[in-house]
């Protein structure tokens, strides 16, 4: 028998959250011409290329990486996970949202921050079908197959 999954609804903390993502694409932008879509940041900092452009990518990485750590020193305790799945289910999903970011020429972070902020028809689109599968995804898990 499975048991009920339960959401914490933590809007202070979704919209500093959201404020900071913000405020990092525009400064990205503003201040370096690029974009930040995590997976085409990450997908950069694998490939040779121009030292300045991967110091850039290792950098944005590093923070990103580093936020848990600073959350840990402002708080003083890390913040409880909860992993419901196994390590192999992760890998398999990373695997499965790699191959939708090479078919949808981009992630969530690119599409649906940074190509809506520049009115892209195509982020457009593919933040569309990323939310419309999330719903439909949340709605088979949690109504369909009860979980």
């Amino acid at each position: 028998m499975m048991t009920a999954m339960t959401t914490d609804f933590t809007p202070l903390s979704a919209l500093a959250g959201g404020a900071l993502i913000g405020l990092a694409a525009v400064l990205l932008m503003g201040l370096h011409g690029r974009i930040m879509g995590a997976t085409g940041i990450l997908g950069g900092l694998l490939r040779a290329g121009d030292a300045r452009d991967w110091a850039l990518r290792a950098a944005i990485v590093a923070g990103m990486a580093a936020g848990p750590l600073a959350y840990f020193l402002v708080a003083g305790s890390a913040p409880a996970i909860s992993q419901p799945v196994s390590l192999a289910e992760i890998i398999l999903g990373g695997l499965i949202v790699g191959l939708g970011v090479s078919y949808g020429g981009g992630c969530t972070s690119g599409h649906g921050v940074c190509g809506i902020a520049r009115f892209s028809r195509r982020s457009l689109v593919a933040t569309a079908c990323f939310m419309t599968t999330a719903i439909a995804t949340v709605f088979v898990v949690r109504h369909v197959l009860g979980a």
